[in-house]
């Protein structure tokens, strides 16, 4: 459902402490500087990019306080629900990045980020569309960069084409595949999973979740599909 716009988002996301708003002049303020601002800037920095309502980030950084949590969006409208979901958690290692994934690397440093979610990215079914894919080879150039030496990216869908469409990207790209899963809800891994507002719809219909871990460097031994 499209969210209805909300001409005050903008305003109240500019004026509030948990959202850096970049501009051309501030964009580049913070990068390499992020664990400054939470209390424990000693642990690591995971990302969230397209965070929309915020479900998994505020569940994420209750459960693992040992993590510094960051979500990034694009629309003010969905990110102005998920900053209100982390302010009523009064987590303090929560924040949040109102900009476009296009420039995240004048946002984050080399090594800067230690995990990369992509939840239910917006699969871009037409093929002339393909280079939007947040998988596409363009974007994985970008996460290579930001991300640190044993950093890893995590890619949950309910579109398999997508997901095959990023497998195959991932291959190409010489990124390993550590963990795999087309049913995450029946797998190994689902002990670890923290559910967003499209998983709950969409498993809560019988719909399989799709799943993997990827790292651009060699880490460990590949997982098996499940």
């Amino acid at each position: 459902m499209r969210l209805r716009r909300k001409p005050e988002a903008k305003q109240m996301l500019m004026e509030h402490p948990l959202v850096f708003t970049p501009t051309d002049e501030t964009k580049g303020e913070m990068r390499g500087k992020w664990r400054s601002l939470f209390p424990h800037p000693e642990h690591p920095l995971y990302v969230e990019l397209g965070t929309g309502k915020g479900q998994f980030l505020a569940k994420a950084s209750g459960l693992r306080p040992d993590i510094n949590w960051i979500g990034v969006e694009r629309i003010e409208e969905p990110l102005l629900q998920a900053v209100r979901k982390g302010e009523a958690t009064q987590n303090a290692n929560l924040r949040y990045i109102w900009a476009d994934v296009e420039g995240l690397t004048e946002l984050f440093a080399p090594g800067e980020v230690d995990r990369i979610y992509l939840h239910f990215s917006d699969p871009w079914p037409k093929k002339r569309h393909t280079k939007r894919r947040l998988t596409h080879r363009r974007f994985l150039d970008l996460y290579k960069q930001v991300l640190a030496p044993t950093g890893d990216l995590i890619l949950k869908t309910d579109s398999v084409s997508l997901f095959d469409f990023s497998l195959e990207e991932f291959r190409e790209q010489g990124w390993e595949v550590i963990e795999l899963s087309r049913d995450l809800h029946h797998s190994p891994y689902a002990g670890n999973n923290i559910t967003t507002e499209y998983e709950d719809k969409f498993s809560s219909r019988g719909m399989p979740i799709h799943y993997v871990r990827v790292a651009p460097h060699q880490t460990q031994p590949a997982g098996t599909e499940n």
